[in-house]
């Protein structure tokens, strides 16, 4: 709702405000379809994007991670989209103010079911974020419900620096490919 502040949960906050925050810098990656530019965040619907409160960069600490995650995306399409093309970006990041969940368990105590982690059961975790969003950290290191890595979720408007070094690859048509 425009105009409408959300309240958050102070148990949250709470524990949030009692995390020392760390710098990041280091490489991340990302795909995307071909032609859409690496740095342009979403303010849609995700597991760490509440819809429209805020815009956040999904990336991956590996490359894999990120292929995972995009390639999981496509397989829930009931027909594959032949004709689309995505292409691998690195991404050189410096974060100031980063809150590191190194695993599932660390998420418990904030409402996160561990075993429910990889479901499309967002909203413990879209509470998080928009918590640590009001209390003006720049991003999350979290793991990834998709591939045994971390994936770095970007606060984009609260970032230091944001630099894509380069299109690191073309991956052609991924669907064709997960089959």
């Amino acid at each position: 709702m425009i105009g409408r502040r959300p309240v958050h949960d102070r148990g949250i906050l709470d524990a949030l405000e009692a995390i020392n925050p760390e710098p990041f810098r280091g490489e991340v990656w990302r795909v995307t379809r071909k032609g859409r530019e690496a740095l342009r965040g979403s303010t849609a619907h995700g597991r760490w994007s509440p819809s429209d409160e805020f815009e956040v960069l999904y990336t991956s600490l590996g490359r894999d991670g990120a292929l995972a995650e995009i390639g999981y995306r496509l397989s829930l399409e009931p027909v594959w989209p032949s004709r689309i093309e995505h292409e691998i970006h690195l991404i050189e990041v410096e974060t100031e103010r980063t809150l590191r969940f190194a695993s599932t368990e660390s998420l418990v105590a904030l409402g996160v079911e561990s075993a429910r982690y990889h479901t499309f059961e967002y909203q413990a975790t879209q509470a998080i974020a928009a918590a640590a969003y009001f209390l003006e950290f720049d991003s999350l290191i979290v793991p990834s419900a998709r591939f045994d890595c971390a994936n770095l979720v970007i606060f984009t408007e609260r970032v230091t620096s944001l630099m894509s070094r380069f299109a690191a690859g073309r991956l052609g048509r991924l669907a064709q490919a997960a089959r």
